[in-house]
C-alpha cells in the first residue's frame, strides 16, 4: 500500500465559526492588500494567532506544526493527520492534511501549494530557523519577506464583530470575579476559590457562545506573599484575616481572551497596605481617563510615571500600564506594538482594544507587603474610550468581610 505524504479529506459539515464568513473575507482582503503592497505571491502563516485570525481555526500543536497558505485566490489550512477532520470543520477555506509516514511531510504539503512562487511572506517572529532554511532550500531560494509587523497592525484594529465578542468576554470575566468573591473566606484555599471562578466562566461561555471551543479559560487567585507576581500559579495556601488577595479571571472564547484583575483584602486592611492600594487605584483611575484617540502609548506611560513618582511608588512599579486585547497575539501574549510603555510610540485609534492595569509590588517584611493590581479593558472610539469592565475596584468595594 502506498501511503500519501498529504491529502484532502472532509469528515462532517463545517461548524459555525466565531465570526461570519464576511468577517473572514474582510480579513483575507486585508492580508491580500499587504501581499500586493509587498509584491508577494503567497504567505505562509504558522502562528496560532494568525492562523486563527485569518481562518478561524485555533490549533493545538502537541509537537506537530500547523500552517495556513494564502494566495490571491485561496486560503488553505495545513494540519497533521493526528487531528483528522476537525481542522477542516473549523476553518474558513480549505484544509490539506499531512501524514507522519515521512519526515518533513508538513513542509512537503506547503511546497505542493507554492512550487513556482518567487516572493513569499512568512512570520519571522514565529517560524523556526530550521524550517526557514528547509523552506528556502526546497523552493530554489525564493525571496522571503517578513509580514509579522504588517499582520500585527491589521489585528490591532478590531472589527464590530470582534468588539461584540470582546464585550461578552469582559462580561464573563466579571461573572468569574463575582463568583470568586462569594467563595472568599478565612480558611479557604486558593485552589478551591479559583475553581469556583473558572467553573462559573466556563458555564457562561457555554451558555452565551454555544458554538465556541471551550478551552484555556483560567483563574489566577493569589493570597499573601503569592501576590508578588502577576502570573504566579494557584496554590493550596489557605486564606487568613488581613491577607492581601489578587483576583485574576481570564475567560477564553475561541482564542479571544479578556481579563479582570482586582486587589482585595480579607476582613481588614492595615494602614501601610491601604496607602499603597489607594496609590495604585489613583494611578488606575487616571489611566482610564487618559485613554483616547490621538494619544501616544508613551505619553500615557509618562504621565502615569509622574503620578506614581509623586505618590512615592514609582520604584515599586513592576509592569507597563496595559496592552492590546482580543485574539491572543502571540498566544498567551499580546501585540508588541500596542503596549503602554516608555518606548512605544503607537498612537491610539478608534477600534483598538486595550487594558489599563497598573501594578506595584512591595517585598515581604516591608510595610504594605504584596502585589497590587487593578485591570480594566477599554474600547477606543471616536470620542474617547469605553470601559467595558464593570467589576468595582478600590478599598471601598473590595475589603471582603
Amino acid at each position: 500500500m502506498k501511503r500519501p505524504n498529504f491529502f484532502q479529506f472532509t469528515n462532517g459539515l463545517k461548524v459555525p465559526l466565531p465570526f461570519s464568513n464576511k468577517e473572514y473575507e474582510n480579513r483575507l482582503k486585508g492580508l491580500r492588500k499587504i501581499m500586493a503592497e509587498k509584491d508577494l505571491d503567497a504567505v505562509i502563516l504558522t502562528s496560532m494567532q494568525n492562523i486563527a485570525y485569518y481562518s478561524g481555526f485555533l490549533y493545538c500543536s502537541f509537537g506537530r506544526p500547523f500552517g495556513c497558505v494564502v494566495t490571491s485566490k485561496s486560503s488553505i489550512v495545513i494540519s497533521p493527520n493526528l487531528d483528522a477532520g476537525q481542522p477542516g470543520r473549523r476553518c474558513y477555506g480549505e484544509n490539506l492534511i499531512y501524514t507522519d509516514w515521512q519526515r518533513d511531510n508538513y513542509l512537503n504539503a506547503i511546497i505542493s501549494l507554492i512550487k513556482k512562487v518567487k516572493r513569499i511572506g512568512i512570520e519571522q517572529d514565529h517560524l523556526t530557523i530550521e524550517r526557514y532554511k528547509k523552506l528556502k532550500d526546497s523552493l530554489s531560494n525564493p525571496e522571503i519577506i517578513d509580514i509579522s509587523p504588517a499582520t500585527m497592525s491589521q489585528r490591532m484594529i478590531k472589527s464590530e464583530e470582534e468588539i461584540t465578542l470582546i464585550r461578552s468576554g469582559a462580561k464573563i470575566a466579571d461573572i468569574g470575579g463575582e463568583a470568586l468573591v462569594k467563595a472568599i473566606k478565612v480558611g479557604a484555599s486558593e485552589i478551591d476559590i479559583a475553581m469556583v471562578g473558572r467553573d462559573a466562566m466556563e458555564k457562561a461561555i457555554a451558555k452565551y457562545h454555544p458554538n465556541s471551543e471551550l478551552r484555556d479559560t483560567w483563574v489566577w487567585f493569589q493570597s499573601g506573599i503569592n501576590t508578588d507576581g502577576a502570573h504566579n500559579p494557584v496554590t493550596t495556601r489557605k486564606l487568613k484575616r488581613g491577607d492581601i488577595l489578587s483576583l485574576n479571571t481570564f475567560p477564553m472564547i475561541s482564542g479571544y481572551y479578556t481579563a479582570l484583575e482586582r486587589t482585595l483584602f480579607v476582613g481588614e486592611v492595615d494602614d501601610a497596605s491601604l496607602k499603597a492600594w489607594e496609590a495604585n487605584v489613583k494611578v488606575h483611575r487616571r489611566g482610564l481617563e487618559l485613554i483616547k484617540p490621538g494619544v501616544k502609548c508613551s505619553e500615557v506611560t509618562s504621565e502615569l510615571n509622574n503620578l506614581f513618582s509623586e505618590l512615592g511608588y514609582l520604584h515599586r512599579r513592576t509592569f507597563g500600564y496595559g496592552h492590546s486585547f482580543g485574539l491572543l497575539s502571540p498566544y498567551y501574549g499580546r501585540e508588541g506594538k500596542l503596549e503602554f510603555r516608555e518606548d512605544i510610540e503607537t498612537v491610539l485609534k478608534p477600534g483598538m482594544v486595550v487594558s489599563m492595569e497598573p501594578m506595584i509590588f512591595i517585598p515581604e517584611g516591608e510595610p504594605g507587603a504584596g502585589g497590587y493590581r487593578e485591570h480594566d479593558i477599554l474600547v477606543v472610539n471616536e470620542n474617547g474610550a469605553e470601559d467595558i469592565t464593570k467589576f468595582p475596584f478600590g478599598p471601598e468595594n473590595n475589603i471582603i468581610k
